[in-house]
């Protein structure tokens, strides 16, 4: 099949043959044709099909989450050191398969070499560090109480079956911070990759999953369409999480599909960002331009925590462009084959398309175009645009591109509310050279995480990733993973004989 031929180019080192059957289903343990849709895996640097597959249908969401139920009571009950081996077998087969991985990741998203690299590094943390140690994590507590003899109790159990729909832009890790932990904890998964990425955010993972000898059923990967697949895994009776990344209007209709369903469902939801990075007027400037540029570049800015726009105090403003601009241009872009290259395509054409005319709108809004470029193929160069209003279409939505707005700020005050001027609140930054100064800043703005003196792009194990506002609900990550794949049961035990308020004789 396609899928093998251009695998077996990889520049793989590692002594296992390269996955095979990518571009098929993996339903309770096996692999299958699909019977559904026609999906055509497209590589963006190139616009050539990587693979054509069948996608799954709503029959097959059923038995995956039958099978997932079935599997998930014997890997619950296996003993912690049990479940952390297994994550720990998954991290050695992503180090010893970070070659093809990578070039999955390249062909498939259109990643550099970069952001392949660091995209493995961010996934292999989470087995290694996270996954592994989570199941040693799990804390029950006796509670106090006020009835004499009363004992009172509270367990942690495993959620049951997590329905995990996972994106397109950074597949690898958005697909493994919820799969990993969710199965470390005792939780089957059930797995619906995004339509760009079938293989880097759904069946390269079960194919890891099945050389890790997890059990048959554990995981269930079945690639298709958001309104037929992803629908249908949200509203089966069986799954009683739902995590999904994504975009806020999509998330919207998940979260209502959940609570819509025959079971309610509790959410991790991680959806758009319009993150802001401020720099104020004491900031090492040359350190600031460095940071924003990995902050808002990479990955082409298709990362839900990128810079989406830049704020900059009136005194510094001028130097930073300049100093912004010329770092910029000394940027490697749409060379696929260079190691330091660091900017690729975009996904696909309608988001190419969708860049291009917000470029064009932010222009007729009157903002100035201080660097830009013809694109290559979907290759977009790197724009930045200053005299940014505040109603610019580039400050007032989701960029998504390579695309970077600065505002002038007049004061730190006027910083902060340009800050805060949106509905979204996930990732956030502020430079200065006085600590002090940015933490009185960083609490005032209205983000699930904010960065002093670090760009915005930022995960970390054991750190809680989230946001407030319309960029999502819950936490990711170490005890708050805890807190999104397990449930709390209380029980408790009354020693002795209650003396109740009355007696059931007496009335």
């Amino acid at each position: 099949m396609p899928c093998e031929t251009n695998v077996s180019r990889s520049r793989s080192s590692c002594m296992s043959k390269p996955y095979k059957k990518l571009d098929r289903l993996f339903v309770a343990g096996e692999w299958r044709e699909g019977q559904g849709d026609t999906l055509k895996n497209i590589c963006p640097w190139d616009g050539g099909e990587v693979f054509s597959m069948k996608t799954a249908r709503p029959g097959d969401v059923d038995e995956a989450c039958q099978a997932a139920k079935e599997a998930q009571r014997e890997w619950a009950a296996l003993p912690p050191s049990a479940r952390a081996a297994k994550m720990l077998a998954i991290g050695d087969i992503l180090e010893a398969r970070k070659d093809e991985i990578a070039e999955w990741i390249m062909q498939e998203v259109g990643g550099t070499q970069v952001k392949a690299a660091l995209e493995l590094m961010l996934v292999t943390q989470v087995a290694r560090q996270e996954a592994a140690a989570l199941p040693y994590m799990v804390e029950g507590a006796i509670l106090p109480e006020d009835i004499p003899g009363k004992e009172s109790r509270a367990y942690r159990e495993p959620a049951g079956v997590v329905a995990l729909i996972s994106p397109w832009n950074f597949p690898l890790q958005l697909t493994a911070r919820t799969l990993f932990p969710a199965l470390a904890l005792g939780n089957a998964v059930v797995l619906k990759p995004a339509s760009d990425t079938p293989v880097t955010g759904g069946t390269i993972f079960a194919a890891i999953c099945e050389e890790a000898g997890l059990p048959k059923g554990l995981v269930s990967v079945l690639p298709g369409s958001g309104a037929d697949i992803g629908d249908a895994l949200v509203r089966h009776p069986i799954p009683s999480v739902v995590s999904f990344t994504g975009s806020t209007p999509v998330g919207r209709n998940v979260g209502k599909a959940a609570l819509d369903g025959d079971r309610i469902k509790s959410l991790e939801l991680e959806l758009g960002g319009n993150s802001p990075i401020v720099v104020l007027d004491d900031a090492d400037i040359d350190y600031a331009v460095e940071a924003s540029v990995w902050g808002k570049f990479m990955h082409q800015g298709q990362i839900c925590m990128i810079a989406n726009r830049i704020v900059v105090e009136d005194s510094v403003h001028d130097e930073f462009v300049e100093k912004f601009v010329a770092r910029i241009c000394k940027l490697v872009v749409g060379k696929r084959d260079a190691a330091d290259c660091f900017i690729g395509p975009v996904v696909n054409r309608d988001q190419f398309d969708g860049i291009m005319e917000m470029i064009g709108k932010a222009k007729d809004q009157g903002a100035t175009c201080a660097l830009g470029g013809k694109p290559d193929g979907l290759v977009i160069p790197p724009h930045v645009f200053t005299d940014v209003g505040e109603d610019n279409c580039l400050v007032a939505n989701e960029i998504f591109g390579p695309v970077a707005p600065i505002q002038r700020a007049r004061d730190e005050d006027h910083a902060l509310e340009l800050a805060n001027n949106t509905d979204m609140g996930l990732s956030s930054s502020v430079f200065s050279r006085d600590e002090g100064r940015a933490l009185a800043f960083a609490k005032q703005i209205e983000a699930g995480m904010t960065h002093i003196n670090d760009q915005p792009v930022n995960d970390s194990p054991f750190s809680p990733f989230g946001a407030v506002k319309n960029s999502g609900v819950g936490r990711f990550n170490g005890r708050w993973a805890i807190d999104a794949f397990m449930t709390t049961h209380w029980i408790s035990v009354q020693h002795g004989k209650r003396q109740f308020p009355f007696s059931a004789k007496d009335l």
